[in-house]
């Protein structure tokens, strides 16, 4: 009893599973079926490639992910884009405090009529943009 208890007390690595996969089966592909599988494995989106064979085998939901980059790259420069219209309202606050301090009345309301003609233009932008968004996203972000 005690040279039992000592053989399981030193038993060192992993523990054993309960049902060990020992079952092995081989499959030979020519170029084309390889080139296949492979584009079929790597858009599964799987990292362990006998998980997606089991899948595929035991007709298990295999899941496709496709990643378009014209749509992250339109998604980064809108975000860009955002970051700059919030810079351009910080600087215009900054611009119209800085005017009345550094001009006289006269001048800084010329300088400000001036500023407001171009913050029209730059309203009308944006709501083109949103527009815009607003498209992409009905047509290629909403399925």
């Amino acid at each position: 009893m005690e040279n039992e208890e000592k053989k399981n007390r030193n038993k060192g690595g992993r523990p054993s599973k309960i049902d060990p996969a020992v079952h092995r089966y081989s499959i030979s592909l020519n170029d084309e079926e390889n080139a296949r599988f492979l584009t079929l494995f790597e858009t599964s989106g799987m990292h362990v490639m006998a998980h997606f064979i089991t899948a595929c085998v035991f007709q298990k939901g295999i899941k496709t992910v496709k990643i378009d980059k014209a749509k992250i790259d339109y998604y980064m420069r809108l975000t860009s884009f955002y970051s700059q219209f919030r810079a351009v309202g910080i600087n215009y606050n900054q611009v119209v405090k800085i005017l009345y301090q550094k001009f006289s009345e006269k001048k800084a309301s010329a300088y400000l009529y001036k500023l407001e003609k171009q913050t029209a233009e730059f309203a009308v932008l944006s709501q083109k943009i949103i527009l815009l968004t607003e498209e992409f996203e009905e047509k290629h972000l909403k399925k």
